[in-house]
């Protein structure tokens, strides 16, 4: 309450007086806030790209999982004869040792 009063007995003068002492302490504290505000939007920014890529790997995650449990559910639902097929051809695919021709 005596806040109040001392600000009813300021003169013209005080109160211009004191608008100009904030006034230049809120033009003194702007490149201080200026930096802060620029360093959470960096802040920001790497937190958002974080979020985005953690989402990425689980979405990713999320469809190789579905891929490999169509893949099973597919060989399950094979004929024996193409499974032994299929197994066969990988025994006997590229990767395995080869042998040189000798001309």
């Amino acid at each position: 309450m005596s806040n109040q009063h001392e600000e009813q007995e300021l003169t013209q003068e005080e109160l211009a007086a004191r608008k100009e002492e904030m006034k230049a302490f809120y033009d003194d504290s702007l490149p201080y806030l200026e930096s802060q505000s620029k360093y959470e939007k960096f802040l920001t920014e790497i937190e958002e790209a974080r979020f985005r890529r953690a989402t990425i790997q689980i979405q990713w995650a999320n469809i190789m999982a579905a891929q490999q449990e169509q893949d099973t559910s597919d060989r399950e639902d094979e004929p024996e004869e193409k499974k032994e097929e299929k197994e066969t051809a990988e025994q006997t695919s590229p990767t395995a040792e080869r042998k040189l021709k000798r001309s």
